[in-house]
């Protein structure tokens, strides 16, 4: 699955996979970002990667931000969105929704089902991991805001904090495709500062560096789980509280009620 958000408009593509997208493994979110400036490798890298975990039977999705129009003129999708609020294509081997705004990264991540995304660009966002690709001459100070959790297209010999290791795009697939797979997750963008932190980044960075984990999150890991189609929703403690006591209240009344887990299903 892959997903397009430019200035102007925001559309979400699906591919056949061989593996039913419904059986993706996770129920939380992972994401690995791969930044960089123009024609610093960012897609060929995306596809090399996404190409290897998929050879490891994951589903994977894609994000990527894009400075161009999301359909070529004159098509018939581009006619019906000249005179239309969304316009979906169907083929028999994929499928795309155009929607006529430009959407939030964190609203179109929701659309996504997978074990794993990598999102192109964004080098703004900062509430996952992220991959730093870098032309020669580039000065990776610039890119790099703690969130790295390797550099590819540097010659060997660049100086970077040694925890951060330099690899080939070319050679060391394999190994890039692994740090993927350890370190990929996504917090939810709330900064709700129940873990101590007063924004998702700073613990983010606590995550790359290994003094966190996911679990710490409390929006995540809340005692109050809702799933909308199976994908674990994030909620802030105060919320998370408000649903427990209003359920347990409304439950407390019925005959044969008694404390313990609850579940409610709604199809």
């Amino acid at each position: 699955m892959m997903l397009y958000t430019s200035r102007k408009a925001s559309v979400l593509r699906h591919v056949e996979h061989p593996r039913n997208i419904r059986e993706y493994k996770t129920l939380k979110m992972k994401a690995v970002g791969i930044v960089g400036y123009k024609k610093s490798g960012k897609t060929s890298l995306l596809a090399k990667l996404a190409r290897e975990l998929t050879a490891r039977d994951l589903i994977i999705s894609s994000v990527k931000h894009s400075s161009c129009a999301l359909d070529l003129p004159e098509t018939d999708t581009a006619i019906h969105r000249q005179f239309t609020h969304q316009t979906a294509a169907i083929t028999t081997k994929e499928s795309a929704i155009f929607f006529q705004e430009s959407m939030k990264l964190e609203d179109m991540l929701n659309y996504l089902k997978a074990d794993l995304i990598l999102i192109e660009g964004f080098k703004k966002e900062k509430t996952y991991p992220k991959i730093v690709c870098l032309r020669p001459g580039d000065d990776p100070e610039t890119l790099m805001d703690g969130l790295e959790i390797c550099v590819v297209g540097a010659s060997s010999d660049l100086q970077i904090d040694g925890k951060v290791p330099v690899l080939d795009s070319e050679n060391d697939i394999a190994r890039i495709a692994d740090l993927v797979q350890e370190k990929a997750f996504k917090l939810p963008s709330m900064d709700c500062e129940a873990c101590g932190y007063e924004t998702c980044y700073e613990m983010a960075v606590q995550i790359v560096k290994g003094n966190k984990t996911i679990g710490d999150c409390r929006s995540l890991n809340a005692d109050v789980q809702i799933k909308i189609n199976d994908q674990v929703m994030p909620t802030k403690p105060f919320i998370s509280d408000i649903v427990r006591k209003t359920i347990t209240g409304m439950l407390s009344s019925l005959k044969g009620y008694r404390d313990g887990k609850i579940e409610i299903k709604i199809e």
